[in-house]
């Protein structure tokens, strides 16, 4: 019976650290597609490397260490004791009432710890949600204040996942001059507390 709860949060952390399926090369930094071009960022090489992905991520990561290291502690408790009580019948050391009600009470901790488990699992999914709307927010937002300035046409995006680029000039990839601006974005919300 072991709770997995690494499974709840593997999209994020997992598959962001993927490479995208688009094998171009990435845009020099400095080069920007002209005006009026429809331009394409790698979402997957973009939430890889934005520092704010990258420390809800970690953030996540040692919740959920956390709540794994003490549902295992309170599993390997209650593995414990069924042993224990276990022994205890096989020796005949309790009387039938007695083996009931304790088998009846490992029985009730066995559901609360599976319940815990499903409550937690619960949790740490829509915590992720949370923090995953948190990063395309931001991005979605520097991305309204970015095309501002650079009057793209049209700004798709392309993943391992989902790939509306199939083939693109690398010269239209704009994933390397987004993700400095939204690092430095980022690191000066960081350093002002916001």
């Amino acid at each position: 019976m072991k709770f997995i709860l690494a499974l709840a949060v593997s999209a994020m952390l997992f598959s962001c650290n993927s490479k995208s399926g688009n094998t171009q090369a990435p845009q020099a930094q400095g080069e920007v597609a002209p005006v009026g071009s429809i331009v394409y960022i790698q979402m997957d090489s973009l939430i890889a490397g934005y520092d704010m992905a990258n420390d809800l991520r970690t953030e996540l990561e040692a919740k959920v260490a956390d709540i794994q290291g003490d549902l295992n502690k309170k599993q390997r408790a209650f593995e414990s004791d069924a042993n224990e009580f276990q022994t205890k019948v096989q020796k005949g050391l309790l009387t039938q009432s007695q083996a009931e009600l304790q088998n009846r009470q490992l029985n009730e901790r066995l559901q609360a710890l599976q319940n815990e488990g499903q409550i937690k699992q619960n949790e740490i999914a829509e915590e992720q949600a949370v923090l995953l709307n948190k990063v395309f927010d931001a991005v979605q937002t520097y991305l309204t204040e970015y095309n501002k300035t650079h009057n793209y046409a049209l700004i798709l995006t392309t993943s391992a996942a989902s790939s509306t680029v199939i083939v693109g000039n690398p010269s239209l990839d704009i994933t390397n001059d987004v993700l400095i601006g939204l690092n430095e974005e980022y690191a000066k919300n960081k350093k002002s507390g916001k």
